[in-house]
């Protein structure tokens, strides 16, 4: 794994691509509590990264419902944005598993190019170890593994899974991950 992906101009075109992808199933389903149309309502984001990002990275994705009855937000699930996080996803899956087991001094040199505070880092990896493997999305796709991807190396050992020397093993973990981007499915 390398920080070089980050700056790949692929991961540019490909997430917003997935995104829309994804938004457009969303959006074919219908709205989730009342079966309506779904019309377009995106949301502005402000995602931090370690590169200069272009114009699809500051939108969310999301949709209402145009019964008058119901008019409640979908949002459909994502590989830019990973929830709430203020970092794109990318970002937090590959650092998260760069900084396990790492020097002091390397996760000083991590720390100093990326610009991320040491209290984020040790925040996603305390999520990683605690949180992820309790939401109810990881309890169900765990099975997916065999054999089992160690929980206590996450996200590190989730990634080896998906051949993550290469973009495509990256992109495939996000869109792996994509559902936890969803408010509902937490634990």
């Amino acid at each position: 794994m390398s920080l070089s992906i980050l700056s790949d101009p692929r991961l540019e075109v490909m997430l917003p691509r997935i995104d829309e992808d994804l938004a457009e199933e969303a959006r074919v389903e219908g709205c989730r509590f009342c079966g309506g149309r779904l019309d377009r309502a995106r949301y502005p984001r402000k995602p931090r990264a370690v590169v200069e990002l272009g114009a699809a990275f500051r939108k969310r994705e999301s949709f209402c419902c145009a019964e008058e009855t119901c008019r409640r937000r979908t949002t459909p699930a994502s590989v830019r944005f990973l929830g709430r996080r203020v970092y794109l996803g990318v970002v937090v899956v590959l650092v998260s598993a760069l900084v396990q087991g790492v020097t002091g001094g390397r996760l000083r040199e991590l720390r100093s190019k990326l610009g991320i505070d040491r209290r984020t880092l040790e925040r996603w990896r305390r999520w990683w170890r605690e949180s992820f493997p309790l939401t109810r999305f990881w309890r169900a796709a765990r099975a997916r593994f065999l054999p089992p991807v160690a929980e206590g190396d996450l996200p590190r050992s989730l990634l080896q899974r998906f051949v993550p020397q290469v973009l495509e093993g990256i992109l495939a973990a996000l869109r792996f991950l994509a559902p936890i981007s969803i408010p509902t499915l937490a634990p």
